[in-house]
């Protein structure tokens, strides 16, 4: 805080230093108020430094405007929005950089179409992967079930290690069905992406065609 109001007390100083070298050039001050009336001087007053003012010329024209002083929350918010703004900017960049890097990469859209399509194909390969073994535990699952319902039909009890692996089996199935979902919705989502990598391929290209 004492810095703040060290470099405030500075900034006036120097206002004010900048304020009675243009009242030597017949430069006036004019401001208004909290409750909105005009008010004229020859030197510039705190009050409008902290409404803001318009520097004005013997004539009365309007010479400068200066924007009143910005209170603390004020001064964060514009904090932020430069922020923002810098960081949009720096976004901005590095999707032009990337698409730089893209379209002397795939000079065409066939070699680039080849590069997403292996993300598909790997996907693809899990999933074939994921069938197998989903076909084989659901196997390992009706064997077991077959068993139990063997024993219930000749009257005689099923063990308790007997059902214990039929519900450790139908955990791994439901593991396994769980696990093709999900690869399957990657696949969905990749191909979507894939979809719009494209258009955006074209019309990068569309852009550079005219740029040529």
């Amino acid at each position: 805080m004492r810095r703040t109001s060290f470099v405030l007390a500075a900034l006036i100083a120097a206002t004010c230093a900048h304020a009675q070298t243009e009242s030597t050039n017949g430069m006036r001050y004019k401001w208004r108020d909290g409750q909105g009336l005009p008010h004229y001087s020859d030197s510039l007053s705190a009050e409008a430094i902290k409404y803001g003012y318009d520097v004005v010329n013997d004539r009365g024209l309007v010479m400068k405007h200066v924007e009143r002083q910005l209170n603390p929350e004020e001064r964060e918010a514009a904090r932020k929005a430069a922020e923002a703004q810098a960081a949009q900017q720096r976004a901005a960049q590095e999707r032009t950089r990337n698409d730089t890097q893209l379209l002397a990469a795939y000079p065409n859209e066939a070699e680039y179409k080849v590069s997403l399509q292996q993300e598909i194909d790997n996907i693809d390969q899990q999933i074939r992967t994921t069938q197998i073994n989903l076909r084989s535990q659901e196997k390992a699952l009706t064997d077991l079930l077959s068993r139990a319902g063997d024993l219930e039909r000749s009257k005689q009890p099923v063990p308790k290690f007997l059902n214990d692996s039929i519900a450790k089996q139908r955990n791994v199935v439901a593991g396994q069905r769980a696990a093709l979902d999900r690869q399957q919705a990657a696949r969905d989502a990749a191909s979507a992406r894939m979809t719009q990598q494209l258009q955006h391929y074209r019309e990068l290209k569309a852009a550079q065609g005219k740029d040529k």
